[in-house]
């Protein structure tokens, strides 16, 4: 029951802009998504398509196709800048 992980461009320009420490601490939250796309902390954000995850001041933001198994990753950021 493994999910796919997809980044979009924007994400993967984003995550490569953060520091190598953040990186780490991200890439695990991701490759946890492979395993389980809705772990405890993961919220359903209102009034767009998709969820978000929290790690320390980080947002992962992302869709879920269950039919196709797919995590499509499509913002990765600071809180204070994630929802602009």
């Amino acid at each position: 029951m493994s999910y796919k992980i997809f980044l979009e461009t924007r994400a993967r320009r984003e995550f490569l802009e953060l520091s190598s420490q953040i990186q780490t601490r991200l890439k695990e939250a991701i490759d946890d998504l492979t395993n389980n796309p809705r772990p405890p902390g993961v919220k359903k954000l209102s009034g767009v398509d998709g969820y978000r995850l929290r790690k320390g001041d980080y947002r992962i933001l992302f869709t879920i196709d269950d039919k196709a198994k797919e995590v499509r990753i499509y913002r990765i950021g600071h809180r204070r800048e994630i929802y602009r």
